[in-house]
């Protein structure tokens, strides 16, 4: 029981311990902040809408962490980076499609 309970725990903790520093430290700040994304820009000295901007990278980064869905490896690494605004949406598509037809193509049987 003891054991099912450590891994339902590890499961639930799983999105944290995949963030880097990076965004465990701008979670810090805040909440620290009390969740003032106003403040938080001042914190950075950034604007309001770079740290809006910052903020809904994490928030799809975690999304991404926490979906269930069946993806594979190359598909969960290409989505998390278009949540940290390293790849556009439109290259991600290109990518998944090429990846796609990639592996559901047998390879060629050599005689």
């Amino acid at each position: 029981m003891k054991t099912v309970l450590n891994k339902m725990k590890a499961d639930k903790d799983r999105w944290w311990q995949e963030l880097d520093d990076e965004d465990r430290a701008f979670i810090k700040r805040f909440l620290l902040a009390s969740g003032s994304l106003k403040d938080l820009a001042n914190g950075y000295g950034i604007s309001y809408p770079t740290v809006r901007i910052r903020m809904n990278r994490l928030i799809e980064k975690i999304r991404v962490i926490e979906d269930e869905s069946p993806q594979s490896p190359f598909e969960r690494t290409v989505r998390l980076l278009v949540a940290e605004g390293r790849l556009d949406a439109q290259t991600m598509k290109i990518l998944l499609r090429a990846h796609e037809t990639q592996t559901s193509t047998p390879p060629n049987e050599t005689e």
